[in-house]
């Protein structure tokens, strides 16, 4: 891991993140946006997605489509982009000798797009279809039926990557529209991670990105909050397996119990010595996967559990799940247990962060959300400190009815009696 890193903001707001990785043979550079589902009007629910696929399709300097793609592959290059709740980002890897060149194809990507009408008619066809493979992978599809459950019809609640109804309608105004609000210099991160000479490449990003519109990019709509008793949502489909996500809602990433919540999550459902694993899968023989986590956000947050499950054992894991976290408010962590967990936790951490994209989006993602960062060192240092007492404090604090929420897909035509069981 880097034990430096360098922040720089450009006159024009743009904020730059170089990280070195000197033992590295690649490089990455990450372009983070103020732009997500939790940004757009119902009007325009998945435009930022369907941006992100938009900004491959030709530029000034390259309008031919499919030539973006044809020179990151002459380049040995990985690539891609990706939309989320709250930022978009595009990126792309390569021999740190060709760090130079995917700079300059993926900011002229960013900065230079033309949104042929004829493409965007071609693209639109690949958002629906990408939808349509959503839903015909339950397992995915089940989180955003969560999301749909506990925040409704605001922009927390929506699916990222839209409604067909809507993405029938998007035309080239909008993009333009949205991007010249959106794509703008204070909302824009640029990351640079693996091995560079850092006055070549900053010079290159000063060049291309100084010219970025300065101008406030607009917040997002605050999420709204409410719940006074367990929710259900079912979708029926003639599926092998039922997928469930059971969740609470839980606080935003600045609370400082956030290290607290990550620890109970990994001690639950963290990989196959998790409490839920032994108890689901290798005990009851009732599911191949399930896990748990903490998803927090700008101003929300929640802690689910997510499981495919044998559909004549669906109400006994869900019985066994909320039986789990009855036991991690009510009773003491066994030490041993405890200390595992967290050390799961910190080698899970450092392995993941071997590689340059890993590195990029671990500053990125930061930077771009709270405007701060927290080194990996001292991540780990904060993983450590959390005790046994702040665990089962935040396990009390949110395992309740009134934040309880579950959807399913499966063969059911009705609540089939989940609604009884779903309390804890």
């Amino acid at each position: 891991m880097p034990k430096d890193f360098k922040k720089l903001i450009l006159p024009n707001g743009l904020r730059i993140l170089l990280v070195p990785q000197r033992s590295s043979l690649a490089a990455s550079v990450l372009i983070l946006v103020q732009a997500g589902s939790e940004y757009e009007t119902k009007r325009v629910n998945g435009l930022s997605h369907f941006l992100e696929h938009m900004m491959f399709k030709g530029t000034e300097n390259r309008p031919r489509v499919g030539q973006i793609a044809e020179e990151l592959a002459s380049l040995g290059a990985q690539s891609n982009a990706f939309t989320t709740q709250e930022y978009t980002g595009y990126w792309a890897k390569a021999q740190a000798k060709k760090l130079p060149d995917i700079l300059e194809i993926v900011s002229d990507l960013y900065l230079n797009p033309v949104f042929n009408p004829e493409e965007i008619e071609k693209e639109r066809g690949v958002i629906i279809e990408e939808l349509n493979m959503y839903e015909d992978t339950p397992a995915r599809k089940v989180h955003d039926l969560f999301f749909s459950l506990v925040y409704g019809d605001q922009p927390a609640g929506w699916d990222v990557g839209g409604e067909k109804g809507i993405i029938k309608k998007l035309g080239k105004g909008d993009f333009t529209a949205y991007r010249e609000e959106r794509y703008v210099a204070p909302g824009t991160v640029v990351v640079v991670a693996g091995r560079f000479d850092e006055q070549k490449i900053l010079k290159s990003i000063k060049k291309d990105f100084g010219l970025l519109k300065r101008k406030p990019a607009p917040k997002k709509m605050a999420t709204k909050e409410r719940q006074a008793k367990p929710q259900l949502l079912i979708s029926p489909k003639g599926s092998l397996q039922s997928h469930i996500v059971l969740g609470f809602r839980a606080f935003n990433l600045f609370d400082r119990r956030r290290y607290a919540i990550q620890v109970l999550a990994d001690i639950l459902g963290g990989g196959m010595s998790s409490r839920l694993f032994k108890k689901v899968r290798e005990e009851l023989g009732a599911a191949y996967y399930i896990g748990s986590d903490a998803e927090l956000f700008l101003d929300h947050g929640f802690f689910a559990v997510a499981a495919g499950i044998d559909h004549a054992k669906t109400e006994t894991v869900i019985k066994a799940i909320l039986g789990e976290c009855r036991r991690a408010a009510d009773e003491p962590i066994d030490a041993k247990e405890f200390q595992r967990s967290k050390d799961h936790m910190v080698g899970h951490m450092i392995l993941g962060l071997e590689t340059s994209d890993e590195l990029a989006g671990f500053y990125g993602a930061q930077e771009i959300l709270t405007k701060k960062i927290v080194s990996p060192e001292e991540v780990i240092k904060r993983i450590k400190a959390v005790t046994q007492q702040e665990v089962r404090a935040v396990a009390r604090d949110i395992f309740r009815n009134q934040g309880l929420n579950m959807a399913v897909i499966g063969p059911y035509d009705g609540k089939r009696g989940f609604e009884k069981i779903l309390r804890l």
